[in-house]
């Protein structure tokens, strides 16, 4: 058959056997090698021509069966079929977990992607296995896979990734991966990353604000060391890191409850909504007017902080959606850190 001179198999490369059959069948779907309703080797015809095992082909083909990229006709073979999804990419979008400001990057990612992708959302809850569990069933399904890397670990503490996370990442090409949010170093090969860097840019913003910062007498940071959605200990780096070098006292506490007091002259920094909702609660209840008695801050925008006057430090989430869209549909295999600010409002 014709089509079996545009099919390439490497035998040095690292990207698995039947993958590469399954790609090498869409790019030619693509290029217009292959047409709707035209049939494509059998199984034995394209074990044979490039000593493959059957089960090495089956497995191909029943990739692109299951993505509705061909079809088998009983006593005559297989075909390529007519769908919507072969001028698209496929997505898999793998985030740790459903939050405002999570599904605020994954909007704006397919608000920017438009027609480009028919986009697939996964939450795994911060559980590695999961994560693994989605990503060896997406194996089948999709041609890029953006992945937002955090974990917890048996005691409730952030990881960006394990042993086995890293090895199934790269098992992934790297022109066909976004890591989308958190940084991860160790990757065998370069990949499209598009991060927050945790430490410095809460440093940054926290010395963008230190003007009215340094009217209080102390700063306050909950910061839950075990939770079941952890955040990386690098926010507190950076955090110990601002306050030392501006001579500041501070403290760093498990979170805020309900009833407890505050204190007159301090500025409280929040990650986890409830501390939030607490503080902001024991502030009304004990008479101190925000922004005069105490501060308060708060990590990663929404827009109900922006509605109630709530001083954020964040990344834009907006921006890094449209980004990674971006750079999935312009092939931009670079490294970026995405934008981080203060937004200063009257709880400041």
């Amino acid at each position: 058959m014709e089509i079996l001179k545009h099919i390439t198999i490497d035998e040095d490369s690292r990207t698995p056997k039947y993958r590469q059959i399954v790609d090498s069948i869409i790019e030619n779907i693509g290029t217009g090698k292959l047409k709707i309703n035209e049939k494509i080797p059998s199984i034995n015809m394209l074990s044979e021509e490039f000593s493959l095992s059957r089960d090495t082909v089956e497995k191909a083909y029943n990739i692109l069966k299951e993505r509705r990229i061909i079809t088998s006709v009983k006593g005559k073979g297989f075909y390529v079929v007519k769908t919507p999804l072969i001028s698209k990419l496929n997505v898999l979008f793998l985030i740790n977990k459903l939050s405002a400001y999570k599904m605020r990057i994954y909007n704006s990612f397919i608000a920017a992607i438009a027609e480009e992708a028919h986009t697939e959302l996964n939450i795994y809850h911060c559980d590695e296995s999961l994560f693994l569990k989605l990503l060896s069933k997406a194996e089948k399904s999709y041609d890029f896979y953006v992945i937002m890397p955090h974990f917890k670990t048996n005691s409730l503490k952030h990881a960006s990734t394990t042993d086995e996370v890293s090895k199934a990442l790269n098992a992934i090409p790297a022109h066909k991966l976004l890591i989308l949010d958190n940084y991860l170093q160790g990757l065998e090969k370069k990949c499209a990353q598009l991060y927050q860097d945790f430490e410095n840019d809460i440093y940054e913003a926290l010395i963008q604000g230190q003007d009215k910062i340094s009217r209080y007498k102390k700063l306050v940071i909950a910061y839950p060391s075990n939770s079941v959605y952890p955040y990386p200990k690098r926010i507190l780096h950076g955090f110990r890191k601002f306050c030392v070098e501006a001579k500041m006292p501070f403290a760093v506490i498990e979170e805020i409850e309900e009833d407890m007091p505050l204190e007159p002259g301090s500025l409280y920094l929040t990650i986890p909504e409830t501390d939030l909702v607490n503080v902001t609660k024991a502030a009304r209840d004990q008479g101190l007017i925000l922004g005069k008695d105490v501060g308060i801050m708060s990590y990663n925008e929404t827009p109900l902080k922006e509605l109630l006057g709530i001083t954020t430090i964040s990344t834009d989430f907006s921006e890094m959606g449209r980004m990674a869209a971006e750079m999935i549909i312009n092939k931009r295999q670079e490294e970026v850190k995405n934008p981080f600010t203060l937004l200063d409002r009257d709880s400041l």
